[in-house]
């Protein structure tokens, strides 16, 4: 990956305390696991920003190598990657999620 994209992505990781690279936007998002990750960070009441990866093939490709992870949407909580739909899912429905969220906001 070219060293520019690694620093936007950086950039845009450490510009807010949630980040969710996703296709659309909070407001529309353009498939349905980004849809899940929104509902889900809605329901706890969350305040997040987004990405839309279609914007930019730049950091949709370059935010798959940066995280090692092959799928969008991928979350990220101050500047740590937590996962995609299924990983926020699964620790939403655990509970997991609410305590991860609240202890890493509260500091």
């Amino acid at each position: 990956m070219e060293p520019k994209t690694t620093k936007r992505i950086e950039s845009l990781i450490n510009a807010s305390p949630i980040i969710v690279f996703m296709k659309g936007t909070k407001l529309m998002p353009q498939c349905g696991f980004s849809n899940n990750v929104v509902q889900i960070l809605n329901a706890l009441g969350i305040n997040f920003e987004t990405f839309d990866v279609l914007s930019d093939e730049e950091i949709r490709q370059g935010i798959k190598e940066y995280s090692s992870w092959p799928t969008i949407p991928q979350v990220y909580v101050k500047g740590e990657f937590i996962g995609g739909s299924d990983i926020l899912i699964e620790m939403y429905n655990t509970g997991e999620l609410k305590e991860k969220l609240e202890i890493a906001l509260a500091s």
